[in-house]
């Protein structure tokens, strides 16, 4: 049986005058350091919204404790913030 790991959706990535939805900042549940935080990169995440996801990809670290930046195919909508993703691979 498969451990379900999910993560909530921080934030987006902003700058000064920014804001990119295609990347986000995920939180996941049991993961406070860098080292931890560094065997997740490369992984892909899922947000699901009934039968539909988007695929993401986690691509770097974001601070020192343990939140990481992903990658998403397509924008992610505003009401995604504050909700779970999964872990697909």
């Amino acid at each position: 049986m498969t451990q379900l790991i999910q993560g909530i959706i921080v934030n987006y990535r902003v700058g000064p005058k920014t804001q990119r939805s295609t990347e986000c900042i995920i939180q996941f549940a049991h993961v406070n350091s860098v080292s931890e935080a560094s065997r997740l990169i490369g992984r892909k995440v899922a947000w699901k919204i009934g039968k539909n996801k988007i695929v993401g990809k986690i691509v770097a670290l974001h601070g020192k404790k343990g939140l990481v930046r992903a990658k998403f195919r397509k924008g992610v909508p505003g009401h995604a913030l504050g909700t779970t993703v999964e872990l697909v691979g």
